[in-house]
Parts: structure tokens; C-alpha cells; sequence
């Protein structure tokens, strides 16, 4: 086509805009001018609202005539087209003026629908579309107190946004029973108003208008079909937009029955050299209101006219937006109306979140989507939509929270009134405040708040909020494990390993300061344990222990301890089960089986537990490490061995497991599980490391917990041979051994590498570090040298030593008493110790050094 083609625009918004800078670089010697009915040039629509937030109509532009002129684009302002002269090819203005033109192009876009209610026609009834608009707008509300939106979609929310800046007391009327009808689903809905009037907006649904009269206490009365009224002082229509299409009505274009420029594929409209794009063009039958449609629009017909062959075809009509600061996504068919369709739905009420997602009757494609509160989905589940991708086998997992949402489980997602060391009911804002007050450091917050000074369960969560806010504050934060180290908790274990360090002391000597602590002290005796597996209560390494490692076992609250034997897979045989028996009636132990398929004796005089692991020991227990951050159980269910719908012998690998890794001492406690088909009656998916019976072989999960934040487990791997699930456990173990920070459970710990589960993947099954030999083989190393730690302790007269309550005495602790409850005892309360001591009969137990009861 000829370059120097006259070609004349009419409309200057935004499409129109886009569509002359895509014409120039299609046409670069095309003659044209452009006509914009406004006093400016285009500027970003958007983005209105933020004029009232301080935005000039300067800022909001998006061209400007020197621009233009570096285009060669001739353009006229305040320029409005009074009719359109086929046959001549004119364009006739109103002030008489006239232009030739070769093709024409309609970007007249849009106007804004204002229902017929009576009274809608009187000063302060305003509309909701360009500057003049916003003018309008603030000039009135410099003279109201409240605002009414009619209007409860996309722009009438926008609009109350802008009342709202404005600075008066905002409402939002809307005829349909939720907000924004077309775009959110019933739940969404109910969030999103929620939300908004949390903000200070008032939401009123199901409401039709039926005239606009003088009010009482404010310049109008809003008067309802049901009866009800609302008083205000200025009137925001925002209920729809109408397609501009008088030109083309007026040309004897072809227009639709309810409105809109027909066009065709190429977006020509019924006189081929006449284009339409943008708000006032209708193709098959339907008018795409959003921005991005008009500039596919703009570059088909741009295209065409330099020979081009795209096609407009439709556009999607998704959206991501903020209304009022709350972040909205709607894909495709949000509503679920596709036949068949399905969908999963996650809501979070404390933090104000609502996802669903509609697949396909076959759960293999993405139909649509809703998300309020939290779009930080929005661009992958597009993708899925847009592209047909096939649906993950979980379709779930693309809005429940994962690994690759950081901002969602890390400190920054907790509101401030979560409760983070529930030991001392310490909240985020407890945290918070004493920072604020000058507390920079761990400990001084500890020190101030005692958060993780009782059961230290939240120690991981607190450090986490602690370097958060910190960091906000501009603060450096370090990651030195303490003040006697200046290395994480991940260097130090490198320092140990390569300089094959065996003690504290020669770290403390060769790489830190003072004496140590009890936070450098666990750590370092953990690093050691895990690279060279020598007995905890060795006389270079039990100064490090703490009270549960010093005695090899779980102190409870009134000072007794906790006797967990192993039982690898949850396997007992009578005989074992009948000396477990024996040795609690004999030390008279609260007995309790555990979710981890245990045993649990509770009650255990600390002077007890040598005799009592003798006798276990004996009858061929060893230690659970109940105590220690180590392995704790493998869980399983019976299999294939008993279950009709088993499928492999979970019980034996999980035996194998347990056996394999029962002394490897890590960052924090390790629990697994071993499923033997998908019923998944072992609960695998929410353990550490769990494996699940395939018909193939197994699938390999990692990086689960219950807990105070529990979290569902990630598929690592599937079908695996016995021997590859192995390899695979072992460099995942010693690679989480390796590089996790301190008491850092693997869920936390997945979420602080860079790449996430990928990463992981890459490294573990894909060798991308070269590691791999040398994990197993650190692995193997700790397998070989395992040793049960109570069968040591109780071969040596001198760690017997340890295992006495008083130093200077041999008799017992005579606070520590029970009181028989259910056929068993369990500790005094204080109330009853009480009556105990003002001779008050109730059924209680001391324990003596023989275990009779007094």
C-alpha cells in the first residue's frame, strides 16, 4: 500500500493513541492526523483516581504534542466530528472545518451510562470518565461531606476510590447482590466487600435507585425500591458504559442491536475503509471494555493496512487490578458456567484471602479463576488459561501456599496479633513494639518479650521476624550463630568439616571467642555429631548438651523424664511389647502410645532411667532419641503384607528407613513415614521425608511438618526403585545436615533456598553440585558408626555418675509427687500437693530410690 496513504483517527484515548504509534511504525511515510474531542491529548485512563492522591493531568499523560511532532502526526484538540461523508471520503468538524481521508479509523471509545432515574440531571450528579470529570468531581466534593457511587463494578469502585481521596465519607450502591457481578464469583464477592468496607467504604447491594430528591441532612436522598434511602451531598454514576457509535449510526455504518461499530476480523467496519477499534467496536457480538483488547485492536488494524495478516480473534478478558489497595484477579470463566466445570477453593479468613480456580470436568485444563486479598497467583494461573497448559495432578497446589510463596510464610504474612511464643503469649506486635523501643538484637528482644524463652518450639519463627523487621529498619542483620562465632550456623559446619575440627573447644580456639554459650554450645554439638557420630555424652562433647541431651532424655514439667524406646515402623512383637509393660508397673510410668507409632513412659525419676534402659536394653530395645534433634519415628501403616489395598511392603521399608538413619543428629527433628498405597493411612505427606506405594515403586515427598505452621509435603520424585528412593533420602538428609540454618526445619529451610523445590531437584536428583557421591558416602559414614547412646551410657560407671537428682545426696526429690487418675499416675498439681501436705487423704505416690511407694 501507497506510504503516503491520508489517513485520519478520530479519538485520541488510549487506543486511538496506541494505534497511531503502531500505524507509524507499519506506515512510516502515512499522512496523519488525528482528532481528539478533548482539550488535551491522550492520557493513561487507568489510572484516573490518582489524581485526587495528587496526580496533575500532566502526569497522567501519555503523549504530548512535541512528541507528536517528532511523529509527523498532524493533531487537532477540542476537534469533535459532526458527521462522516462516505462517498467524498470527508470528515465534516463542527466548527465547519472538513479533512480528506483515504481510511478512516473510529477510536471513539466509550461514554458512561447513567440509568434514567429521575432526578439524575441536577448539579453534583456526575459522571466518572476523563479530567474535565475529575475536575467536576473535586470541585464538588470541596462542597460535600458524602459521596454515593451508583454503580458496584470495576469503575464504580475506582470511583469510590476517588471519593474516598477526595476526602468524603464514601458509599458504593450497586443493583446486582455483590460487587463487581461480572468478573467475581459469589465468595469473591463477599470478601471483596469485606475488605472494602473495612477500608471506610460503605457497601450497599441489591439496591435499585428509584429517584434522586432534595435529602434532609445532605443535599440529595437516595430513595429505594425496598423503601430504604441514603442521604448525600454528590451523586458518582458509574453503572456501565454505552459504545460511542452516533458516527457510525449517523454514516449508516452497520451497528449492533444494543450498540457497538460491527467490525470484522480485521477490524474493518461494513465500509471496508473504515476501521473501528477500542469501546465503540462490536465483533461477534461482543464489546471488550478493557484497555488490552483495544490495543490488540489497534495493532491489527494498523497491521492491515501495511498488508498485514493478523487477526483479531477475541481477547481475554482478565484482569488484575487494585481496588482501594485490595488486590482482585479474575480469569476466564470465573463463575464456573462451562459445562461439566469444577472447582477448588482456598480461603484464609484471618488474613483476608480467597482463591478458586475452575477446571474442566477432567481436571486437565484451567477455565478460570478468582483471587481477592492475594493475586501473587494471578500470572501463573493466566498462563495455565491462556495456553491450555495441562493441570498439575493437584490442581490444588496452585493456590494453597508453597515453598514458592515466601511472602505468604514468612514473618511479613503474620498480622500483628498472631501469636508467636504461645509459651509467654507473645504476639507479633509484642515483637514489634520492642524493637520499635530499641531492641536490636535477639536477645535483648528475648530478654524483653521472653518469647522462646519457655519450650523454645518458636525460636526459628522469632529469629525470622526479628531480621525481618530489622532488615525494614535498615538495620544490618547478621547471620552469626552467636557472639562467640562470627559464622552461621552453615559455616561453622563447613570449618568443622574441612578442618576436621572434633571438639567445641578447638572451634572456640581456632574460629571464636569467650566461652560459649547455650545457643553456640547445641549447635556446634549437633555439627559434630553429625560429621563425626562420637557418643553426646563423651567427656569433650556432654558440656555441650542441653538438659534433654545431658540425660538422654525428655524432661517433662514437674522434673521427671520421658522413656521412648525405638520401635523402627511402628513393628512390636508381644514379647517386647509384655518387658514395656513390665517396666512401667514396675516403675509405675503413665504409658501413652504416640502418633508416631511409639510407646511413651512418662514419670521416670532421673536416678530410674539407667535401671530402667538396662532392663529395656536387655530385652533388645534402643533409644528412640526422643530427646535429640535427630530422627524421631517412621510411621507406618500394615501394607501390602495385610491390606487388600496395599500395594507394596511399607512396614519393611519403613523398618529399613528407621534402621538406616536412626543416629543421624541434624538441624532440628526429622520425622517420616512410609504409606503403602495412595489411601495414604500413614500420613506421609505431611512428614519430612514420607513415601508413598505406587504400583511402579515409590513417590518420594519431602519437606513437610504439622506442628505450629504445618505443611504439606512437595512430590520430589515418583516411581522409585528401593535402592534410588535410598540415594535419594540420604543426599537429601546430609544436603539439609549441611546447609540449614539452626533449629531450622526442613519446610522453613526449602523455603530459604533460592529456587526453591527446583533448586532441590537439581541438586539432589540431577547432581548439578557434583555432591552426590560424596552425601552418600557422609551418610554411609553415619550409618556405619551408629551406636544406641543409652547402651554406652549404661556400659561406663562414670556417665552413671550423671544420672542423680541431687549431687551431695542420694535420697529422691521429694516435690516430685503423683496421683493416680484413669489406672495410671500422673503428676500432683499443686492444689494437691497441698491437701498432701495438710494430711488430706487423696491417692498419691512418691517414688523412692527402690520404687516403692510411700
Amino acid at each position: 500500500m501507497n506510504d503516503a496513504i491520508k489517513i485520519v483517527v478520530v479519538g485520541n484515548g488510549m487506543v486511538g493513541h496506541h494505534y497511531v504509534e503502531q500505524l507509524r511504525q507499519h506506515c512510516p511515510a502515512a499522512d496523519i492526523t488525528v482528532l481528539s474531542g478533548e482539550p488535551r491529548l491522550a492520557y493513561d485512563r487507568v489510572h484516573l483516581s490518582e489524581f485526587f492522591a495528587g496526580k496533575t493531568a500532566d502526569d497522567l499523560m501519555l503523549t504530548s504534542e512535541a512528541h507528536y511532532e517528532s511523529l509527523g502526526v498532524r493533531f487537532l484538540c477540542n476537534a469533535w466530528v459532526e458527521n462522516i461523508d462516505r462517498q467524498s471520503r470527508q470528515v465534516w468538524l463542527t466548527d465547519g472545518r472538513h479533512l480528506v481521508y483515504d481510511k478512516l479509523v473510529l477510536a471513539t471509545g466509550s461514554y458512561p451510562f447513567v440509568p434514567p432515574i429521575p432526578g439524575n440531571d441536577q448539579p453534583h450528579c456526575l459522571v466518572y470518565r476523563t479530567i474535565e470529570d475529575l475536575e467536576s468531581i473535586q470541585a464538588s466534593a470541596a462542597q460535600s461531606r458524602v459521596g454515593v457511587v451508583i454503580g458496584g463494578g470495576l469503575l464504580g469502585l475506582e470511583a469510590a476510590n476517588a471519593l474516598k481521596q477526595a476526602g468524603l465519607e464514601a458509599h458504593v450502591v450497586e443493583f446486582a447482590p455483590q460487587l463487581m457481578a461480572v468478573q467475581l464469583d459469589e465468595g469473591g464477592g463477599k470478601l471483596l466487600r469485606e475488605k472494602i468496607e473495612a477500608l471506610g467504604v460503605r457497601v450497599h447491594t441489591g439496591k435499585a435507585t428509584e429517584r434522586i430528591v432534595a435529602g434532609n441532612q445532605s443535599r440529595y436522598r437516595l430513595e429505594f425500591k425496598d423503601g430504604e434511602a441514603l442521604e448525600t451531598d454528590l451523586v458518582l454514576f458509574s453503572a456501565g458504559i454505552r459504545p460511542q457509535d452516533s458516527l457510525a449510526r449517523q454514516a449508516d455504518l452497520a451497528v449492533g442491536e444494543r450498540g457497538g461499530i460491527v467490525v470484522n476480523d480485521r477490524c474493518q467496519t461494513s465500509d471496508p475503509d473504515i476501521y473501528a477499534i477500542g469501546e465503540c467496536a462490536l465483533w461477534q457480538g461482543r464489546i471488550f471494555g478493557l484497555v488490552a483488547p483495544g490495543y490488540q485492536m489497534a495493532r491489527v488494524a494498523a497491521g492491515h493496512l501495511a498488508a498485514g495478516d493478523e487477526s483479531f480473534t477475541g481477547a481475554d478478558m482478565s484482569t488484575k487490578l487494585k481496588l482501594l489497595g485490595v488486590e482482585v484477579g479474575s480469569i476466564g470463566d470465573a463463575h464456573g458456567r462451562t459445562e461439566g466445570a469444577l472447582s477448588y477453593q482456598y480461603q484464609n479468613q484471618p488474613l483476608g484471602i480467597y482463591k478458586k480456580i475452575v477446571v474442566d470436568a477432567k481436571q486437565k485444563r484451567l477455565l478460570g479463576a478468582v483471587l481477592v486479598g492475594d493475586s501473587s497467583d494471578y500470572d501463573t494461573l493466566l498462563q495455565y488459561a491462556l495456553n491450555g497448559i495441562e493441570l498439575p495432578k493437584y490442581p490444588e497446589s496452585l493456590i494453597l501456599p508453597s515453598s514458592s510463596e515466601k511472602p505468604g510464610l514468612g514473618a511479613d504474612a503474620l498480622p500483628m496479633t498472631a501469636t508467636v511464643c504461645s509459651c509467654h503469649n507473645v504476639s507479633k506486635g509484642d515483637i514489634v513494639s520492642a524493637i520499635d523501643e530499641g531492641a536490636c538484637e535477639l536477645a535483648a528482644v528475648k530478654s524483653c518479650t521472653r518469647a522462646s524463652t519457655g519450650c523454645g518450639g518458636c525460636s526459628a519463627l522469632l529469629k525470622n521476624m526479628v531480621d525481618t523487621e530489622l532488615a525494614k529498619r535498615g538495620v544490618e542483620v547478621k547471620k552469626d550463630i552467636c557472639e562467640h562465632f562470627a559464622f552461621s550456623r552453615q559455616e561453622l559446619f563447613h570449618l568443622v568439616q574441612v578442618e576436621k575440627i572434633r571438639t567445641f573447644d578447638e572451634l572456640l580456639n581456632q574460629h571464636g571467642q569467650g566461652l560459649g554459650c547455650d545457643i553456640c554450645k547445641p549447635a556446634v554439638a549437633s555439627i559434630l555429631a553429625s560429621n563425626w557420630n562420637e557418643f553426646v555424652l563423651a567427656r569433650a562433647h556432654v558440656g555441650l548438651q542441653d538438659t534433654n541431651d545431658t540425660f538422654l532424655a525428655n524432661m517433662q514439667k514437674d522434673g521427671t523424664y520421658s522413656v521412648v524406646p525405638r520401635v523402627p515402623g511402628g513393628e512390636i512383637t508381644p514379647d517386647k511389647l509384655i518387658v514395656i509393660g513390665q517396666v512401667a508397673k514396675k516403675y509405675r510410668l503413665y504409658t501413652k502410645v504416640t502418633g508416631g507409632q511409639r510407646i511413651d513412659l512418662f514419670g521416670a525419676r532421673v536416678e530410674h532411667l539407667p535401671e530402667i534402659w538396662r532392663e529395656l536394653i536387655d530385652a533388645g530395645f534402643e533409644t528412640g532419641h526422643a530427646y535429640g534433634k535427630s530422627l524421631r519415628t517412621v510411621k507406618s501403616c500394615v501394607g501390602s503384607t495385610w491390606c487388600r489395598y496395599g500395594v507394596q511392603d511399607s512396614v519393611g521399608t519403613a523398618i529399613d528407613i528407621e534402621n538406616r538413619y536412626k543416629g543421624l543428629r541434624s538441624p532440628h527433628k526429622i520425622k517420616m513415614a512410609v504409606s503403602g498405597c495412595t489411601r495414604e493411612c500413614a500420613e506421609a505427606q505431611s512428614k519430612d521425608v514420607g513415601v508413598i506405594a505406587t504400583d511402579k515403586g515409590w513417590n518420594l515427598y519431602v519437606c513437610g511438618n504439622g506442628g505450629m505452621k504445618p505443611r504439606h509435603a512437595d512430590l520430589f520424585a515418583q516411581d522409585l526403585d528401593t535402592d534410588t528412593l535410598v540415594r535419594y533420602i540420604d543426599r537429601f538428609l546430609m544436603f539439609y545436615v549441611r546447609t540449614a540454618d539452626r533449629l531450622q526445619r526442613t519446610s522453613v529451610w526449602l523455603e530459604s533456598l533460592d529456587g526453591g523445590l527446583d533448586y532441590l531437584k537439581e541438586v539432589i536428583i540431577g547432581d548439578s553440585l557434583g555432591l552426590a557421591g560424596e552425601l552418600e558416602a557422609q551418610m554411609q559414614k553415619v550409618v556405619g558408626t551408629y551406636q544406641c547412646e543409652w547402651k554406652t551410657a549404661i556400659s561406663s560407671e562414670e556417665n552413671l555418675k550423671r544420672f542423680r537428682q541431687f549431687v551431695n545426696a542420694d535420697k529422691p526429690d521429694a516435690n516430685i509427687q503423683f496421683v493416680e487418675e484413669r489406672g495410671q499416675w500422673r503428676p500432683a498439681t499443686a492444689e494437691e500437693k497441698n491437701r498432701l501436705a495438710n494430711s488430706q487423704a487423696i491417692p498419691v505416690r512418691q517414688l523412692t530410690n527402690d520404687t516403692q511407694s510411700a
